[in-house]
């Protein structure tokens, strides 16, 4: 019996994944974000005129960052995702990956 809740503690539904992968979205793409705000730089932000186009003040960068994280971390927590569960992780690899793999290919000329 005692297994069976154990089990039960650590089954994932469907949507648990679904909150992985979007974790390892937002938490990832916070970083760039908050690195060019301390640096006093700035850097794209969908507040930017035009929107992911043009650049935002280092104070949007650090507020944007800033939300990411939250928004990152609930996910992350809601997505009961563990290193006993590899599918889980392997969710989460696959948002930062995602994100990663856009946003160098979004920013490849916005950056100098």
């Amino acid at each position: 019996m005692e297994n069976a809740n154990k089990r039960s503690d650590h089954s994932m539904k469907w949507y648990h994944y679904i909150a992985a992968f979007f974790a390892g979205v937002f938490l990832t793409n916070a970083l760039p974000h908050f690195m060019n705000g301390i640096s006093g730089n700035p850097f794209p932000t969908p507040f930017a005129d035009p929107p992911g186009k043009g650049l935002s003040s280092p104070l949007i960068n650090i507020l944007w960052a800033l939300f990411n994280l939250i928004a990152g971390y609930l996910l992350l927590r809601y997505s009961k995702a563990t290193t006993k569960n590899r599918l889980s992780v392997f969710f989460f690899f696959i948002g930062l990956a995602v994100i990663s793999l856009l946003s160098s290919i979004t920013f490849v000329d916005k950056v100098q």
